[in-house]
């Protein structure tokens, strides 16, 4: 058992449940039969609370209906169907349209004009559509969607989708948290438009809280059996939901995250794709990545439809039960604004007994943003929390990447180390090699990692910083002024004689062209 929740009330693997607690000396056959039941464990605590099982109707269109249907479509209307729109401005147009995206870092003065109610094409595996649900025994999710400042077309967007992709029978409410906001659109005019719409209701902090704490705000008050956790510019694929709840009746500790989507901030372009769904990983310096599924996971499952088991998260969008998500403490409240709670969460899953799935029929649009549209200054001591409470002496693989993070201000995680022992969470070492195996763990040794000094230029040192971060491999290295921080100035060097790279996510080797000399051409391989 990883631990326990209350009085009388614990969390395992399905079909291994509580421990009834004082034997029934009675007759031997209901002492068999109490046995057995022990041994099926007990059943998930939404079906305790719902109504009993009723048989599927036949008029399954009826159960799939969503709370609002969409309006008519109009195939010529701008971004209908997920297609990129380019809009012919005049100067005048160029200049607030440049000022949306500067504001907002989206194009904002495009997403004004693209239907709140738009359709997306479909995405998802063909095998999806033919998946049949219990729609009278899934639980009920809330969806909570916090918000700081954002623009009214990405916002109500967000609404309208999750309120028109959503069977109505399984949507409880969508909880919208703003985080004091002080645009003027979000005040008493979101008030209004809101209290026109069923199940969606409206709570404000009373101070800045940051995302971590905006999102508990919600959920302490979610009167759903599952929390839905959504950012504030999504789209919602037909379909998306049915299957992120129906994982969860299967296996409550289950963690269970959409495909993400890309919807481009410029175009509004949906990129979305049927094929193979990447699954979240991580670099020794704490930064979210994403890798094709390892062949281990495609072997493990038996069909196109099955979750994939995915390392870490990416942390805007999930599923998960509510009891289960406060059974593992939650967030780490003293994490602040956002970034470095994704991977926090991701590694608080799988080392204290659930685990971190990846639904290839549910998809969800997201809006990256050209860039961060508020500061990440607390990003790093979110990380440093991270590290201190889960990553035992593999924390010193992400100091030596990054050497101000030692200095950095973290705050008391006492608390969470005490969750830790409390839920007898595994240890790193086991999430390195039974969860991501395919992580390089480097050696570390001295004099094959750290910064490289150039002797003839006094403070300057070797860099890496590619124009296309999906491309990060091949460019040539640079000379930078020395910054202390590691990162792109800390590669793994290669052993001489031997072809091992101490750190696999950046290395760097001379090149290999003939004709010039070798010291202006350094490769990141």
């Amino acid at each position: 058992m990883a631990g326990r929740l209350g009085r009388g009330m614990c969390w395992g693997k399905r079909g291994r449940g509580c421990r009834g607690e004082g034997a029934l000396f009675a007759l031997g056959l209901l002492a068999a039969l109490g046995f057995l039941v022990w041994r099926r464990g007990s059943p998930p605590l939404h079906a305790a609370r719902r109504a009993p099982p009723q048989p599927p109707s036949p008029d399954s269109e009826l159960l799939r209906r969503p709370v609002y249907d969409k309006p008519a479509l109009d195939p010529g209307a701008l971004g209908e169907l997920g297609r990129a729109v380019r809009l012919e401005l005049s100067p005048a147009e160029k200049r607030r349209q440049e000022e949306s995206i500067r504001r907002h870092q989206i194009n904002i003065y495009l997403s004004d004009r693209i239907s709140l109610h738009r359709r997306l094409p479909e995405r998802w595996h063909p095998l999806c559509r033919e998946k049949k649900y219990d729609y009278y025994n899934l639980p009920k999710t809330s969806v909570v969607i916090a918000f700081y400042n954002e623009a009214w077309s990405t916002l109500l967007r967000t609404v309208h989708s999750v309120l028109e992709t959503s069977p109505d029978i399984l949507l409880e409410e969508i909880i919208l948290v703003d985080d004091y906001s002080d645009k003027e659109h979000l005040k008493e005019t979101l008030e209004n438009y809101v209290a026109g719409l069923r199940k969606v209701r409206l709570i404000r902090a009373n101070k800045r809280e940051g995302l971590v704490r905006a999102r508990l705000l919600g959920a302490s008050v979610a009167k759903g059996d599952i929390l839905t956790f959504l950012d504030c510019h999504c789209e919602c694929h037909e379909g998306w939901l049915e299957p992120l709840l129906a994982r969860i009746a299967e296996e409550e500790t289950a963690v269970v995250c959409p495909v993400i989507d890309v919807i481009d901030w410029n175009t509004f372009e949906y990129l979305g794709n049927a094929g193979e769904p990447q699954i979240g990983g991580f670099d020794w310096r704490l930064v979210f990545t994403w890798h094709s599924t390892p062949e281990r996971e495609q072997k493990r499952r038996k069909s196109k439809t099955d979750v994939i088991r995915s390392p870490t998260m990416a942390g805007g969008l999930f599923s998960v039960s509510k009891k289960y998500f406060d059974y593992l403490g939650s967030y780490d409240t003293g994490m602040e604004v956002w970034g470095g709670e994704n991977l926090e969460f991701s590694f608080r899953i799988w080392q204290c007994g659930g685990s971190l799935e990846i639904h290839p029929c549910s998809h969800v649009g997201h809006v990256f943003p050209k860039q961060a549209p508020y500061s990440r200054v607390k990003a790093l001591a979110n990380s440093v929390r991270a590290a201190e409470v889960w990553m035992d002496e593999y924390k010193q693989l992400y100091y030596h990447r990054n050497p101000h993070a030692r200095l950095e201000p973290y705050g008391d995680v006492t608390e969470r180390r005490l969750l830790r022992e409390k839920l007898k969470c595994k240890d790193f070492k086991w999430f390195l090699e039974n969860v991501y195996p395919e992580l390089h763990v480097p050696e570390d040794r001295p004099g094959f990692f750290g910064m490289l000094k150039n002797r003839g230029m006094e403070n300057f040192c070797f860099d890496y910083n590619p124009t296309n971060e999906h491309q990060v491999t091949g460019q040539r290295v640079i000379l930078y002024p020395c910054h202390g921080m590691g990162q792109n100035q800390a590669p793994g060097w290669k052993q001489r004689h031997s072809g091992n790279c101490a750190n696999r996510s950046l290395c760097w080797h001379p090149s290999r062209r003939r004709k010039e000399k070798w010291r202006n051409h350094l490769t990141a391989m």
